[in-house]
């Protein structure tokens, strides 16, 4: 596969915008790389059928007659004035980014928030910090996680005794 460089400077020989020195080094890679020589080849052929089809076109008066007329129709041209802008159109520019955003804030704190108004609820106890409590109000659904035994200076060494 021919690098992609290599493939735009094969283009640039053959429409003859290469510097001598590019030159001279892409021919050299020509001499080694027969994929390269093809694609080169390739592309002669395409230029030569291209140009075969093209009718030639001559104007009926000199070039710089021709440029020079288009010049002087586009001078002769009544310079348009430009009315500024209605005051909704810039009020309008203005407000459709700042609802925009307004609008995405609004939904990520629907979201964030869910359908109670209340989002997913944490609690430690104070009094034991071993338990630790989830309450999410979009379900319904409160989890009470202890640690037992708690593993803190107020557990007792022994067990209790239990009435039985």
């Amino acid at each position: 596969m021919i690098a992609y460089e290599t493939q735009l400077k094969i283009q640039a020989l053959l429409d003859d915008e290469l510097s001598p020195s590019d030159a001279r080094r892409l021919a050299e890679t020509l001499a080694q790389d027969p994929e390269a020589r093809a694609l080169l080849a390739e592309l002669k052929g395409t230029k030569a059928a291209l140009k075969s089809f093209e009718e030639p076109f001559t104007l009926p008066e000199t070039r710089e007659f021709f440029w020079s007329k288009i010049e002087r129709s586009i001078q002769a041209q009544p310079e348009r004035v430009v009315a500024g802008a209605p005051l909704w159109v810039a009020w309008r520019r203005f407000l459709v980014p700042v609802s925009s955003l307004a609008a995405l804030v609004l939904l990520a704190l629907l979201t964030l928030l869910g359908p109670g108004g209340k989002g997913p609820e944490f609690e430690a106890a104070l009094s034991d910090p071993g338990a630790f409590t989830y309450r999410d109000y979009s379900t319904g659904a409160t989890l009470v996680w202890l640690s037992y035994p708690a593993e803190n200076e107020f557990a007792q060494e022994e067990p209790t005794d239990t009435i039985e």
